[in-house]
């Protein structure tokens, strides 16, 4: 690009599109854009290497907005810079791409969704690390505000750049000193920035932020550490009457408050430009047929260890699979996998799904372990994944009350929940090792969000090498014996059951002596025509059991899907806070082992 005038004048022009989008939309967030309209037009118009015909330019420089309200100002930069088409005008508008905050299925050059405030930063920490997992040359830029930086989740994604050394990172803080309701904590304190950065291992260099010649040679700085540039700035700068005064977030001026900014903001001609875009480069992914591990019928293995072996397996058939793990990887059985293609997130929970979802955007398959207690933890980093496009395997093992002595804070007893709430995503749920092996390959195959939980205690094998696991579909187990009544005077029951229950619910039914069984090894989606339709051919009678509170679990799905199918269901699951015992006595106290079972099937109904 050419002069500093010249990227000034980008800057201006930019303020006036987002002045005139935010009032025809009669929302918005304008005074958060002018603030920053300096450093959109160095790094769009000047700094950046970019591709402006293709989001998914693998060389492309990456830019990340997590200050997602000031979306407008993107839209602006990216429309002038001739990289996407559209009315501006139509900003929030019904079946606009330019929606109120940016998501990838309607934008795609917003990687991720934005909005909630903190996740960012972790988000570009994964696609400067997949840059250097790769050895490609592509920047990446995060642009923050500075209320944001009160987010604890920025401080783990600061802590991990500075470990893994990306130099290729720069985020830039946009201190304009107002939040949405007050001054920031460190309104236009800098240096109390610069030395929280420092002491993360992070270059830091203040600017004063609407000066294009200081923005730039910041910019330009090489380093061999991450990088912030603390930009000093002024909330709704080029409009006097709303520059740096309180109580202009988020609102969108009228018609005469818009024209008069107009008169104040210099109207000028777009400046011929030039954008630069970097060599082609690829990143070759080697591949090869995934070994199947022979378990043989009655072994006895956890599922989180059958979840290592089949990670191991996968690395070794495709060198796309990274495995990420919250410093728990000699539980969750990740370790099994080595070298660059095993990334240590540390105990720091939310930054590694922002991470995950970072690395799955430059074409990782991403698996990503903790115990499943640890993943509420990090809800919001997986609420906004969901919205991103994401493929990302997540892994929670030590699930339910079956893990024991630890207690109840380390069991995961509301995941299924969580993960039943994200849209479009999939749960599975396997009983043993096989089913966990294929189940962890299914996932490796198929794009979306997906969680697989895991169990601590070993449990015996019961499927054959040859056996099948589809989306979506269950297993049926029959158990030899007299269909319509027994000498124990039952009548016929379907025992449905997921990871540990299902092995109760097989125990159960050699007690009752003609049960069927139904290993629901997919909770969602959930075939419930299928599902219906078995039922009613043996008899009309369910029991769900589950190691999950009922709120959210599979026994209230089942339920809500079933409703007026004429199918009567009994729910076994934990309602209360557990205490501390062996897993067998836990299962038996709170009813779920095969004793609870048979008590059910024999009950009044």
């Amino acid at each position: 690009m050419g002069s500093s005038k010249e990227l000034r004048d980008i800057a201006n022009i930019m303020r006036r599109d987002v002045l005139k989008m935010t009032t025809k939309a009669g929302s918005g967030h304008p005074t958060s854009c002018m603030s920053m309209a300096e450093i959109m037009s160095c790094l769009f118009f000047s700094h950046m290497k970019y591709n402006v015909k293709d989001p998914h330019d693998p060389g492309n420089d990456e830019f990340v907005l997590s200050k997602g309200h000031a979306a407008p100002i993107l839209y602006s930069a990216l429309s002038r810079a001739g990289a996407v088409s559209g009315d501006l005008m139509s900003l929030r508008k019904f079946g606009s791409k330019f929606e109120g905050h940016p998501i990838p299925s309607v934008f795609p050059w917003a990687k991720t969704a934005s909005g909630s405030l903190g996740q960012g930063l972790g988000f570009g920490v994964g696609l400067a690390l997949s840059a250097k997992l790769a050895k490609q040359d592509y920047e990446t830029f995060v642009l923050l505000g500075d209320s944001e930086m009160a987010e604890g989740s920025n401080y783990e994604a600061m802590q991990l750049a500075s470990f893994y050394g990306l130099g290729n990172l720069t985020a830039i803080v946009d201190i304009n000193r107002l939040g949405q309701s007050r001054e920031t904590m460190l309104g236009h304190h800098a240096v109390a920035y610069k030395k929280r950065f420092e002491s993360f291992g992070w270059k830091a260099i203040i600017v004063e932020g609407h000066n294009v010649n200081e923005v730039l040679s910041a910019l330009k700085k090489k380093s061999n550490v991450p990088k912030v540039i603390l930009a000093l700035t002024i909330k709704g700068k080029g409009f006097p009457y709303v520059e740096n005064k309180e109580g202009w977030h988020g609102k969108a001026f009228d018609e005469g408050l818009l024209n008069l900014a107009l008169k104040k903001i210099p109207d000028v001609s777009m400046p011929e430009f030039n954008i630069e875009k970097r060599k082609k480069s690829s990143h070759r992914v080697k591949t090869k047929q995934v070994e199947i591990s022979d378990y043989h019928k009655g072994f006895k293995l956890a599922t989180r260890k059958a979840y290592g072996h089949a990670l191991k397996n996968l690395a070794e058939a495709d060198s796309s699979v990274l495995v990420l793990d919250g410093e728990t990887s000699n539980s969750t059985f990740s370790n099994a996998v080595h070298g660059k293609q095993y990334i240590e997130s540390f105990i720091a929970e939310q930054n590694m799904v922002s991470m995950a979802l970072g690395l799955s955007k430059k074409g990782h398959n991403v698996f990503a372990s903790t115990f499943s207690a640890f993943l509420s933890r990090a809800h919001d980093q997986l609420r906004i994944a969901s919205l991103s496009s994401p493929n990302m395997t997540i892994c929670g093992s030590h699930a339910g009350v079956s893990i024991g002595q630890d207690g109840a804070s380390q069991m995961g007893l509301d995941d299924i929940a969580m993960f039943r709430g994200f849209p479009e995503s999939m749960v599975f749920y396997p009983s043993d090792a096989l089913s966990c092996e294929k189940l962890t390959i299914l996932a490796s195959r198929i794009k979306g969000l997906k969680y697989i939980r895991t169990t601590r205690s070993d449990t015996p094998v019961i499927y054959g090498k040859k056996e099948k696991f589809e989306v979506g579909d269950f297993k049926v187990h029959e158990i030899a014996g007299k269909r319509s009544r027994d000498r124990l005077g039952h009548k016929d029951c379907v025992l449905v059951g997921s990871g540990i229950t299902l092995h109760e619910c097989l125990k159960a039914s050699e007690k009752l002596k003609g049960c069927s069984v139904v290993d629901l090894y997919c909770v969602k989606p959930f075939n419930k025509k299928k599902f219906v339709e078995y039922v009613k051919k043996h008899g009309k009678r369910v029991v769900v059991v589950e190691d999950h509170f009922k709120e959210g679990g599979i026994g209230e799905m089942i339920a809500g899907a079933i409703n007026g199918s004429g199918i009567k269901v009994k729910h076994l699951c934990i309602r209360k806070i557990p205490k501390c015992a062996l897993g067998e006595k836990l299962m038996n106290v709170y009813g779920i082992d095969s004793e609870a079972i048979v008590g059910a099937v024999k009950g009044r109904w």
